[in-house]
């Protein structure tokens, strides 16, 4: 068995740095870039119709892998419990303010959906503020990039399922970027290089987090934390009440499946990783 080093949080760190990178390059990759181009595929081919069930799935993903995964690994450190939940109440306020300065920004519907604004909202939101767009996905990808790294340097399938968790929220969101950015006017060709160039910055923010935290290992945990802050805000802030704007018992009682379907599949990859 390959050893664990230890740091003195008292969480493990991923042994062997070149494998450790290759395999953060590899999620980033995997969370950024694929998740654009199955966004892509989703766009041009499904549209919405299958972004309202992605959505109650990603809510669950991530509901799951921060309370059940990031926080319990965060805390059974041997860092400050008092500091980790002001960590926590920071992250929440923090990534409120991100999104109320339009830093962070998602979007899961396009016009037609049933439930989406009027018709043309898109082609005026995304005329003069694509660019935008495309620049606060890139900031938020590389934070994601970050966020993995500190999760493989603390546990090979943390990372993995990290990264996993992160990919299940980008693809809607990306469904809805893209049709921002076609009702905009830009070609699918084109709208799909902007938006992989910018998943690209994950990866960048990958390689900056491990680069970065192999000297500052004590803050492991306090980097664990606010992944889980970012995906507890997420899926309540953000997803869930665009899950309220269904109306229909059956496509509800779906929702509601799918949701717990995200959550058992988070417990159950945790079961076994906890096993091995």
């Amino acid at each position: 068995m390959t050893p664990r080093v230890y740091c003195a949080t008292g969480l493990h760190l991923a042994p062997g740095p070149p494998l450790t990178l290759a395999s953060i390059i590899a999620a980033t990759l995997l969370s950024g870039v694929a998740s654009v181009l199955a966004a892509a595929w989703l766009s041009f081919r499904l549209m919405s119709r299958m972004v309202p069930r992605m959505v109650s799935l990603s809510a669950g993903i991530l509901l799951g892998a921060a309370i059940l995964h990031l926080l319990p690994e965060a805390f059974e450190s041997q860092a400050d419990l008092h500091a980790l939940s002001w960590t926590l109440l920071g992250g929440l306020v923090a990534f409120f303010l991100l999104e109320r300065s339009s830093v962070l920004r998602h979007s899961h519907h396009h016009e037609g959906d049933g439930h989406g604004p009027h018709h043309g909202h898109d082609r005026r939101e995304a005329g003069p503020g694509g660019l935008l767009i495309l620049l606060g996905d890139s900031i938020h990808n590389l934070a994601d990039g970050f966020l993995v790294a500190a999760a493989f340097l603390t546990d090979p399938a943390l990372g993995w399922l990290t990264a996993a968790a992160i990919a299940a929220h980008e693809i809607p969101q990306e469904v809805g970027d893209f049709i921002v950015l076609l009702n905009a006017g830009l070609s699918k060709r084109r709208a799909l290089a902007y938006n992989a160039l910018s998943g690209l910055a994950a990866v960048l923010g990958g390689v900056i987090g491990w680069w970065s935290l192999q000297t500052a290992k004590d803050a492991l945990p306090y980097v664990l934390v606010l992944a889980a802050s970012a995906f507890v805000y997420i899926a309540l802030a953000d997803l869930v009440p665009d899950m309220h704007r269904q109306r229909q018992r059956r496509e509800s009682l779906l929702q509601v499946l799918l949701m717990l379907t995200g959550i058992a599949a988070i417990a159950a990859l945790t079961s076994l990783g906890h096993a091995h």
